[in-house]
């Protein structure tokens, strides 16, 4: 018995064999009781009770003869039975639809020296001749379709039980696909501390843990990169300025121009790296402090006024303090600029900050070139760019909205991209008051909409 219980709990395939066993028998166990339900109908339509071949006699002495239709009628509803009455002048029944044709009966057996079983359509009559009178006596008509359907609407409700009872067995029994699912999801947009919980010892149970190690060794393998890129990153600032001291004792030349904005872009390059993987750490931590967001905002964007296009600024005349890291959100709004200015084909930009409750949203509007919409979803991934052709003058290194995303996250807030193919792009980030209590910053995946 504990072999069969273990059987069952490892098994789904054999639960949803019990299962389909259960609806099998119930439904022949459904059908079985009213078929036989129906056919007891039938049979007692059939046989007459000894009782009243026994008290026959009493019968027709009550009614008399000649007799009182009153006492026949009356007994008729009693008896629950159909009283037929005729001699050559007289023909009556206390079913005026007369069911059986008593005329056409044929003999089958006596009971007492003036009365006798008639039997038509397989069905018994008591036939009693008495005072020049026949009484027929046979049991009332049944309304057999009425009983018929009544059997049928009780198996058809029984049936549909049944069915609900299989569907909220089978729900409950497949419920971890929606758990996985979400999982999956989860881990898929880069949730990769999130963890499927199941104490299922079936196959779904297996596939639970499959999947858990499955992101376990996910998020020991990008923890293992993010670490190497760390290392890396940082090996390679020694040989970067030694480069940049070796420069500065080179002659002027246009050639020493170029090496040293390509030090430079090399040397953006790596702090680009380093700060991305900082926040994407789960031990990044923010230095929040005490900001007056709109005069912020409009300091760093000034920066940017010698744009051929313009920039538009517009704020709240109002002030609020906002704790922020300052550095990091200056370099968020340098980024979104940046952007903006590269891609805006010299058109204007615009710069909206508005409090919406306690949180701050910050709009970049330019009215460049435009997304695809097939790029906004990846658009903040790290090297992603619509633009595959990395040359200089279509932008850097594919870091700048990821960098971004990752500063608005570990702020408690999210960005989001709206744009379209030749139509601008409208960048938002929605910040609130305070940053999370959590010191980690997620990197979890970026809302776009168009």
């Amino acid at each position: 018995m504990t072999t069969l219980v273990q059987q069952v709990k490892k098994s789904l395939f054999f639960r949803l064999l019990l299962i389909f066993g259960f609806t099998v028998v119930s439904f022949f166990l459904i059908i079985s009781l009213s078929l036989r339900a129906i056919n007891q109908t039938e049979i007692t339509i059939e046989t007459i009770p000894d009782f009243y071949m026994r008290n026959v006699e009493s019968i027709i002495e009550d009614i008399g003869t000649p007799p009182n239709l009153s006492n026949a009628m009356r007994l008729a509803e009693e008896l629950d039975w159909t009283i037929n009455i005729r001699n050559p002048i007289m023909r009556w029944s206390s079913d005026p639809d007369y069911r059986l044709d008593v005329d056409n009966s044929t003999f089958s057996r006596n009971l007492t020296t003036d009365a006798e079983v008639r039997n038509i359509n397989n069905e018994d009559i008591i036939r009693v001749n008495r005072g020049g009178y026949d009484f027929y006596l046979y049991q009332r008509s049944l309304d057999e379709n009425r009983i018929n359907f009544f059997v049928v609407y009780v198996g058809s409700a029984l049936a549909v039980i049944v069915l609900f009872l299989n569907y909220f067995m089978v729900n409950n029994l497949l419920a971890p696909l929606r758990m996985l699912r979400r999982g999956a999801e989860r881990i898929q947009k880069g949730d990769l501390g999130y963890r499927v919980e199941s104490n299922r010892q079936d196959e779904l149970g297996e596939l639970t843990e499959s999947i858990n190690l499955m992101a376990d060794s996910l998020q020991s393998m990008l923890e293992a990169k993010r670490q190497l890129l760390m290392a890396i990153s940082h090996e390679l600032r020694t040989p970067i300025t030694k480069a940049k001291l070796r420069l500065e004792f080179m002659s002027e030349s246009e050639e020493k121009e170029q090496l040293r904005e390509d030090i430079d872009e090399i040397d953006l390059l790596i702090s680009d790296l380093l700060e991305a993987e900082r926040l994407n750490n789960e031990h990044a931590v923010l230095v929040d402090e005490p900001v007056f967001i709109s005069e912020f905002v409009q300091g760093v964007s000034e920066q940017f006024l010698d744009y051929e296009g313009g920039i538009n600024i517009e704020r709240p005349e109002e002030d609020r303090e906002f704790y922020l890291d300052r550095l990091r959100f200056r370099l968020l709004i340098t980024n979104l600029l940046n952007n903006a200015i590269r891609h805006g084909e010299s058109n204007p930009i615009t710069v909206r900050l508005e409090y919406r409750g306690d949180r701050a949203v910050l709009e970049v509007i330019d009215q460049g070139e435009g997304i695809p919409e097939e790029h906004l979803g990846q658009i903040t991934e790290p090297f992603y760019r619509a633009d595959s052709s990395r040359q200089r003058n279509t932008g850097g290194f594919g870091l700048g909205l990821y960098l971004c995303r990752l500063i608005a996250q570990a702020h408690g807030g999210e960005l989001m991209i709206r744009s379209k193919s030749g139509g601008g792009t409208h960048i938002t980030v929605n910040l609130p008051s305070h940053p999370p209590d959590s010191k980690s910053a997620s990197a979890g995946p970026m809302t776009a909409a168009r």
